[in-house]
Protein backbone atom coordinates (compact mmCIF):
# COMPACT_ATOMS: atom_id res chain seq x y z
CA UNK A 1 0.00 0.00 0.00
CA UNK A 2 2.77 2.21 0.81
CA UNK A 3 4.69 2.29 -2.05
CA UNK A 4 1.13 2.39 -4.33
CA UNK A 5 1.04 6.29 -2.63
CA UNK A 6 4.78 6.28 -3.62
CA UNK A 7 4.04 5.91 -6.62
CA UNK A 8 0.85 8.18 -7.73
CA UNK A 9 2.86 11.00 -6.07
CA UNK A 10 5.84 10.25 -8.16
CA UNK A 11 3.41 10.73 -10.93
CA UNK A 12 1.60 13.81 -9.66
CA UNK A 13 4.59 15.20 -9.42
CA UNK A 14 6.19 13.94 -13.04
CA UNK A 15 3.50 15.89 -14.50
CA UNK A 16 3.54 18.82 -12.30
CA UNK A 17 7.39 18.92 -13.58
CA UNK A 18 6.32 17.87 -17.38
CA UNK A 19 3.60 20.79 -17.74
CA UNK A 20 6.15 23.67 -16.03
CA UNK A 21 8.65 22.37 -18.98
CA UNK A 22 6.08 22.44 -21.43
CA UNK A 23 4.82 26.40 -19.81
CA UNK A 24 8.01 27.41 -19.14
CA UNK A 25 10.74 26.37 -22.54
CA UNK A 26 14.43 26.75 -21.12
CA UNK A 27 16.11 29.85 -22.73
CA UNK A 28 14.06 32.34 -23.20
CA UNK A 29 15.39 35.57 -21.79
CA UNK A 30 13.77 36.75 -18.43
CA UNK A 31 11.76 33.47 -17.87
CA UNK A 32 13.71 31.21 -15.61
CA UNK A 33 14.94 27.43 -16.51
CA UNK A 34 14.25 25.99 -13.04
CA UNK A 35 11.33 23.47 -12.90
CA UNK A 36 8.43 24.49 -10.70
CA UNK A 37 8.48 23.44 -6.89
CA UNK A 38 5.05 21.47 -6.24
CA UNK A 39 2.36 23.32 -4.62
CA UNK A 40 0.57 21.75 -1.39
CA UNK A 41 -2.53 22.14 -3.59
CA UNK A 42 -1.35 20.43 -6.18
CA UNK A 43 -0.36 17.57 -4.42
CA UNK A 44 -3.79 17.10 -2.46
CA UNK A 45 -5.50 16.94 -5.86
CA UNK A 46 -4.41 12.98 -6.34
CA UNK A 47 -6.41 10.43 -4.34
CA UNK A 48 -4.52 9.11 -1.84
CA UNK A 49 -1.49 11.08 -1.34
CA UNK A 50 -0.10 11.70 1.57
CA UNK A 51 0.36 14.92 2.79
CA UNK A 52 3.60 16.46 1.97
CA UNK A 53 5.72 19.25 3.53
CA UNK A 54 6.37 22.14 0.87
CA UNK A 55 9.16 24.05 2.02
CA UNK A 56 7.82 27.80 2.36
CA UNK A 57 9.32 30.30 -0.41
CA UNK A 58 12.55 31.93 -0.10
CA UNK A 59 12.13 35.30 1.30
CA UNK A 60 13.39 38.41 -1.07
CA UNK A 61 17.13 39.17 0.18
CA UNK A 62 17.40 42.42 1.79
CA UNK A 63 19.27 45.72 0.85
CA UNK A 64 22.67 45.66 2.94
CA UNK A 65 22.74 48.96 4.53
CA UNK A 66 24.29 51.95 3.11
CA UNK A 67 27.30 52.63 5.04
CA UNK A 68 28.16 56.93 5.47
CA UNK A 69 31.48 57.18 4.24
CA UNK A 70 33.60 60.93 5.36
CA UNK A 71 35.45 62.20 2.88
CA UNK A 72 39.03 62.69 4.17
CA UNK A 73 40.34 66.33 4.23
CA UNK A 74 42.11 66.83 1.28
CA UNK A 75 45.45 68.93 0.61
CA UNK A 76 45.49 73.16 -0.41
CA UNK A 77 44.94 73.83 -4.20
CA UNK A 78 47.79 73.74 -6.17
CA UNK A 79 48.14 77.25 -7.96
CA UNK A 80 49.16 76.48 -10.94
CA UNK A 81 51.02 79.57 -12.51
CA UNK A 82 49.27 81.66 -16.06
CA UNK A 83 50.80 80.33 -18.91
CA UNK A 84 53.55 83.11 -20.31
CA UNK A 85 52.90 84.98 -22.88
CA UNK A 86 55.72 87.22 -23.68
CA UNK A 87 59.35 87.70 -22.27
CA UNK A 88 58.40 90.67 -20.58
CA UNK A 89 57.05 91.29 -16.66
CA UNK A 90 54.58 93.45 -16.09
CA UNK A 91 53.56 95.66 -12.54
CA UNK A 92 49.94 96.79 -11.95
CA UNK A 93 50.68 101.13 -12.84
CA UNK A 94 49.72 101.58 -8.86
CA UNK A 95 51.33 99.84 -5.96
CA UNK A 96 49.86 98.93 -2.68
CA UNK A 97 46.77 100.35 -2.61
CA UNK A 98 43.21 100.17 -3.23
CA UNK A 99 42.59 100.73 -6.52
CA UNK A 100 38.88 101.02 -8.99
CA UNK A 101 39.03 101.30 -12.75
CA UNK A 102 36.49 101.64 -15.68
CA UNK A 103 36.80 98.66 -17.93
CA UNK A 104 34.92 100.72 -21.35
CA UNK A 105 35.68 103.40 -23.65
CA UNK A 106 34.63 106.67 -22.22
CA UNK A 107 35.99 109.22 -24.21
CA UNK A 108 39.59 108.39 -25.28
CA UNK A 109 41.21 104.82 -25.22
CA UNK A 110 42.60 105.55 -21.71
CA UNK A 111 41.31 104.46 -17.94
CA UNK A 112 41.02 106.93 -14.85
CA UNK A 113 42.04 104.51 -11.94
CA UNK A 114 40.95 105.69 -8.64
CA UNK A 115 43.06 105.68 -5.68
CA UNK A 116 44.20 107.56 -2.18
CA UNK A 117 46.44 110.48 -2.68
CA UNK A 118 49.83 109.88 -2.48
CA UNK A 119 49.84 105.83 -3.41
CA UNK A 120 52.64 105.22 -6.10
CA UNK A 121 52.52 105.34 -9.30
CA UNK A 122 54.87 102.50 -10.52
CA UNK A 123 56.95 101.37 -14.01
CA UNK A 124 54.67 99.34 -15.83
CA UNK A 125 57.84 97.73 -17.40
CA UNK A 126 61.52 98.48 -17.62
CA UNK A 127 62.29 101.30 -20.10
CA UNK A 128 63.73 104.88 -20.51
CA UNK A 129 61.66 107.57 -19.00
CA UNK A 130 60.50 109.83 -22.13
CA UNK A 131 58.71 112.95 -21.05
CA UNK A 132 58.39 114.36 -17.44
CA UNK A 133 56.13 117.79 -16.89
CA UNK A 134 56.59 118.26 -12.66
CA UNK A 135 54.97 121.89 -13.45
CA UNK A 136 51.25 121.74 -13.38
CA UNK A 137 50.42 124.05 -15.76
CA UNK A 138 47.13 123.47 -16.23
CA UNK A 139 44.23 126.52 -16.32
CA UNK A 140 40.68 125.68 -16.46
CA UNK A 141 40.92 129.67 -18.96
CA UNK A 142 42.95 128.01 -21.89
CA UNK A 143 42.53 124.07 -21.29
CA UNK A 144 45.51 123.43 -23.47
CA UNK A 145 45.72 120.23 -24.52
CA UNK A 146 48.98 119.66 -23.87
CA UNK A 147 48.67 120.57 -19.79
CA UNK A 148 45.57 118.48 -19.36
CA UNK A 149 47.09 115.43 -17.99
CA UNK A 150 48.97 117.97 -15.09
CA UNK A 151 52.15 115.83 -13.97
CA UNK A 152 52.96 113.11 -15.63
CA UNK A 153 55.51 110.90 -16.32
CA UNK A 154 55.79 108.83 -19.69
CA UNK A 155 57.64 105.95 -20.06
CA UNK A 156 59.12 104.13 -23.27
CA UNK A 157 59.04 100.27 -22.20
CA UNK A 158 61.68 97.86 -23.23
CA UNK A 159 58.47 96.40 -25.49
CA UNK A 160 58.62 99.18 -27.05
CA UNK A 161 55.11 101.02 -26.09
CA UNK A 162 54.41 104.37 -24.51
CA UNK A 163 52.92 104.00 -20.80
CA UNK A 164 52.10 107.71 -19.32
CA UNK A 165 50.95 108.25 -15.84
CA UNK A 166 49.04 111.53 -15.55
CA UNK A 167 47.31 114.11 -12.52
CA UNK A 168 49.92 113.40 -10.05
CA UNK A 169 50.59 115.18 -7.30
CA UNK A 170 54.72 114.71 -7.25
CA UNK A 171 57.11 113.32 -9.63
CA UNK A 172 59.87 111.20 -7.76
CA UNK A 173 63.28 112.53 -7.19
CA UNK A 174 66.06 111.30 -10.06
CA UNK A 175 63.21 110.81 -12.93
CA UNK A 176 64.24 112.41 -16.03
CA UNK A 177 64.06 111.90 -19.21
CA UNK A 178 66.54 109.10 -20.48
CA UNK A 179 66.52 107.81 -17.34
CA UNK A 180 66.69 104.65 -16.80
CA UNK A 181 64.14 102.42 -14.70
CA UNK A 182 63.00 98.95 -13.76
CA UNK A 183 59.82 97.15 -13.89
CA UNK A 184 57.99 98.52 -10.40
CA UNK A 185 60.01 101.52 -9.90
CA UNK A 186 58.34 104.25 -8.31
CA UNK A 187 57.82 106.99 -10.94
CA UNK A 188 55.30 109.72 -8.96
CA UNK A 189 52.67 110.33 -6.44
CA UNK A 190 49.10 109.93 -7.38
CA UNK A 191 47.26 113.37 -7.11
CA UNK A 192 44.46 115.31 -9.13
CA UNK A 193 46.40 117.58 -10.97
CA UNK A 194 45.64 119.32 -14.64
CA UNK A 195 41.78 119.35 -15.50
CA UNK A 196 41.20 116.34 -12.26
CA UNK A 197 41.85 119.06 -10.30
CA UNK A 198 37.66 118.88 -9.26
CA UNK A 199 37.75 115.39 -8.60
CA UNK A 200 39.15 112.99 -6.14
CA UNK A 201 42.88 112.07 -7.06
CA UNK A 202 42.97 109.39 -9.51
CA UNK A 203 45.92 108.18 -11.86
CA UNK A 204 45.23 108.92 -15.72
CA UNK A 205 46.75 106.08 -17.54
CA UNK A 206 47.36 105.40 -21.11
CA UNK A 207 48.85 103.43 -24.02
CA UNK A 208 50.47 104.66 -27.17
CA UNK A 209 53.70 104.62 -28.66
CA UNK A 210 56.64 107.12 -28.81
CA UNK A 211 56.15 110.02 -30.82
CA UNK A 212 57.34 113.95 -31.14
CA UNK A 213 55.72 115.75 -27.75
CA UNK A 214 54.19 118.02 -30.06
CA UNK A 215 51.61 114.77 -30.65
CA UNK A 216 50.44 115.00 -27.52
CA UNK A 217 47.04 113.50 -28.48
CA UNK A 218 49.39 110.58 -29.13
CA UNK A 219 50.88 110.49 -26.15
CA UNK A 220 47.05 110.53 -24.22
CA UNK A 221 46.34 107.14 -25.24
CA UNK A 222 45.41 105.18 -28.29
CA UNK A 223 44.91 101.55 -26.94
CA UNK A 224 42.42 100.73 -24.57
CA UNK A 225 44.82 99.28 -21.81
CA UNK A 226 41.65 97.77 -19.05
CA UNK A 227 42.37 93.98 -20.50
CA UNK A 228 46.19 94.44 -20.02
CA UNK A 229 45.64 95.87 -16.20
CA UNK A 230 43.11 92.66 -15.49
CA UNK A 231 45.74 90.77 -16.40
CA UNK A 232 48.70 92.44 -14.44
CA UNK A 233 46.48 92.94 -11.31
CA UNK A 234 45.50 89.39 -11.54
CA UNK A 235 48.60 88.03 -11.84
CA UNK A 236 48.83 86.95 -15.49
CA UNK A 237 51.75 89.52 -15.59
CA UNK A 238 53.18 88.82 -19.16
CA UNK A 239 50.36 89.85 -21.42
CA UNK A 240 52.12 92.46 -23.07
CA UNK A 241 50.19 95.15 -25.64
CA UNK A 242 53.12 95.58 -27.56
CA UNK A 243 51.60 93.46 -30.38
CA UNK A 244 47.65 95.82 -30.47
CA UNK A 245 50.06 99.20 -30.43
CA UNK A 246 51.46 97.95 -33.40
CA UNK A 247 48.46 97.35 -34.71
CA UNK A 248 46.83 100.85 -33.57
CA UNK A 249 49.66 102.21 -35.32
CA UNK A 250 49.56 100.56 -38.44
CA UNK A 251 46.03 101.57 -39.06
CA UNK A 252 46.23 105.07 -37.74
CA UNK A 253 49.85 105.84 -38.95
CA UNK A 254 52.42 106.61 -36.47
CA UNK A 255 51.48 110.52 -36.77
CA UNK A 256 48.00 110.84 -36.83
CA UNK A 257 45.71 113.97 -36.70
CA UNK A 258 44.19 114.64 -33.76
CA UNK A 259 40.51 113.50 -33.56
CA UNK A 260 39.17 113.81 -30.09
CA UNK A 261 38.96 116.69 -27.54
CA UNK A 262 41.72 118.83 -29.41
CA UNK A 263 40.94 122.34 -29.27
CA UNK A 264 41.58 124.68 -26.24
CA UNK A 265 40.30 127.74 -25.33
CA UNK A 266 40.94 130.79 -26.99
CA UNK A 267 42.92 133.41 -25.18
CA UNK A 268 41.15 135.93 -23.66
CA UNK A 269 42.60 138.79 -25.39
CA UNK A 270 44.42 141.50 -22.54
CA UNK A 271 41.78 144.32 -21.62
CA UNK A 272 42.90 148.08 -23.32
CA UNK A 273 44.16 150.24 -20.61
CA UNK A 274 43.21 154.29 -21.53
CA UNK A 275 46.21 156.36 -21.40
CA UNK A 276 45.90 159.36 -18.32
CA UNK A 277 44.28 162.61 -19.68
CA UNK A 278 46.79 164.82 -20.23
CA UNK A 279 46.99 168.47 -19.16
CA UNK A 280 47.03 171.34 -21.55
CA UNK A 281 49.24 174.20 -19.61
CA UNK A 282 47.43 177.37 -19.38
CA UNK A 283 47.96 180.21 -21.73
CA UNK A 284 49.94 178.29 -24.23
Amino acid sequence: MRSRHIARLTIVAGAVLAAGACASPGGVAGISTRPPVPTAEAVAAVPGAPTATIPAPTPPATSMPQVVVSRPPGDEPVRVPPPRLSKFTYAFPVKDCRTTYESRLLVLPKTTIWANRGCAFVAPVGGVVDEVNSKNRWKPSTDRGPDREGRFVSLIGDDGVRYLGGHLDTVSPGIRPGARVTGGQVLGRVGNSGNARSTASNLYFAISWKTDPSLWWVRRGMVKPWDYLDAWRDGNRSLSPAEETRAVMKRTGAAPACATLCVSKPVPAPKPTRAPDQKIPLGG
